[in-house]
């Protein structure tokens, strides 16, 4: 497996990168977008606008404090959490209208968001993408199909019918088969590619055997969320048009996480989470059983605390821990969530959260990398510990157990996966930050020779 692993690797950085150019224009809109975004509370209020401004500040970490005691109390602790999660903010707006500043900081908010938008845009991506390897269409292609993944989905689009039309061999689950037996067995009679449709927990188990036997993957997404296929760039609403890889396909080679000897795609996720998804009652009843587990879980005398060793950083006291198959782009990202700017770049992501009081909530406000409550880093390896024998996970969504110490490492080009030429979704995201300094560089440039 190690030296697959090392061909594969060379054969990534062998293969050749697209870097996208600097946008000069896209530079200069986002530094007027800023200065807009300065100039037009000032313009309205004067120096007073630096007083409404910290006013902001302070009701977001008086709503952060909110959603702390919500999180972590019970009973009259909980209900003043809510109430000051909802007044913060509702007072500041009231405040805002008031004294007619209202549409200045709505304004504002806009111009910096573009401003944010058109910076992360305008500078090169500087992202080298494994090469796109045009293959043969696949004799004996495979696929498993999960039936109940995505409220039904295989049975929604047809995609039994359409994946035999396409020369597969189809097998769907009953709920008791063992996944990665099934795919094994399919490998020892001739398959040629693996397919899953199905949820992130099961694509992950098939691609591993995939891997391991350096078959190509093939990726349907069927599943209720499926971020691996949404970093693909697959098409989430039209789950069939990803069996058109079979014909007329492309090869990437990408990144695998493992966790222990537990391969993931996405993530594998320590502490609170993964402590509240062992309960029963969670698969029916999310939001209450997380409501009435979590305050034990974060203030309680038997709270988990996880220690971390991402290669040479320590980090201890954690409540929680999200190890990534790279990199997420933002920590939050709700118009695209568990984007990741690349799956080749062979390191983890790592996203440790660390509040213990009302203060450190405030502190999130912040963002990562300000000394608050949320820590963001990546490595090669990180080793996952707790004061128990035992470390409950939430691998790709799926409960696991595992020993502790948990070492989490990256395999880089491990996996082949076979993916549609044209695929709509192929934009790539970036860090959630902005290197002002470049840009008002590449804004200030001259403008290139015709």
């Amino acid at each position: 497996m190690q030296r697959q692993v090392r061909h594969r690797t060379a054969a990534t950085g062998a293969a050749a990168a697209t870097v996208r150019e600097g946008s000069p224009g896209r530079a200069r809109l986002a530094v007027l977008a800023l200065l807009g975004s300065i100039l037009v509370p000032l313009v309205t209020a004067g120096l007073r606008s630096v007083l409404w401004v910290l006013a902001g500040i302070a009701a977001l970490a008086l709503a952060a404090i909110g959603v702390w005691w919500i999180l972590a109390h019970t009973g009259v602790v909980r209900v003043l959490g809510l109430v000051l999660a909802v007044a913060a903010p509702a007072a500041v707006l009231a405040l805002y209208a008031a004294a007619g500043m209202l549409w200045a900081a709505c304004v504002s908010l806009a111009l910096w968001g573009l401003a944010l938008a058109m910076a992360r845009s305008a500078l090169p991506s500087g992202h080298t993408a494994s090469g796109q390897t045009a293959t043969k269409a696949p004799r004996h292609p495979w696929v498993l199909m999960n039936p109940r993944s995505g409220g039904g989905k295989v049975g929604r689009f047809d995609l039994a019918d359409k994946a035999r039309a396409a020369g597969c061999h189809v097998t769907l689950l009953d709920g008791n088969q063992d996944v990665t037996e099934l795919a094994r067995q399919a490998v020892a009679d001739g398959a040629d590619l693996l397919a899953v449709a199905g949820g992130d927990g099961t694509q992950a188990l098939v691609a591993e055997v995939a891997a391991r036997h350096d078959l190509p993957f093939l990726v349907i997404p069927a599943g209720t969320r499926n971020h691996f296929a949404l970093d693909l760039g697959l098409d989430r609403d039209d789950p069939a048009a990803a069996l058109e890889a079979l014909a007329e396909g492309v090869e990437l080679r990408i990144d695998l996480g493992f966790a222990a000897d537990r391969v993931f795609v996405n993530n594998a996720s320590f502490g609170t989470y993964a402590f509240v998804v062992t309960d029963p009652a969670y698969r029916d009843a999310k939001a209450r059983t997380t409501l009435r587990t979590l305050p034990g879980l974060l203030t309680g005398e038997d709270a988990p605390r996880l220690r971390a060793r991402a290669d040479r950083t320590h980090i201890d006291g954690l409540q929680a821990l999200l190890v990534s198959n790279n990199p997420y782009g933002r920590a939050v990202d709700a118009a695209n969530p568990g984007r990741r700017g690349r799956l080749d770049s062979g390191l983890l992501g790592v996203v440790c959260v660390r509040v213990g009081n009302a203060a450190q909530a405030a502190g999130l406000v912040r963002g990562p990398g300000s000394g608050g409550g949320l820590i963001r880093l990546s490595a090669a390896t990180v080793v996952v510990e707790a004061d128990t024998d035992t470390l409950p996970a939430g691998i790709d969504g799926e409960h696991v157990v595992l020993p502790s110490p948990v070492v989490c490492r990256i395999a880089p080009g491990a996996l082949r996966v076979r993916v549609p030429r044209r695929r709509p979704r192929t934009s790539r995201v970036g860090d959630g930050t902005a290197d002002w300094p470049a840009v008002v560089r590449l804004a200030l440039s001259p403008p290139r020779p015709p």
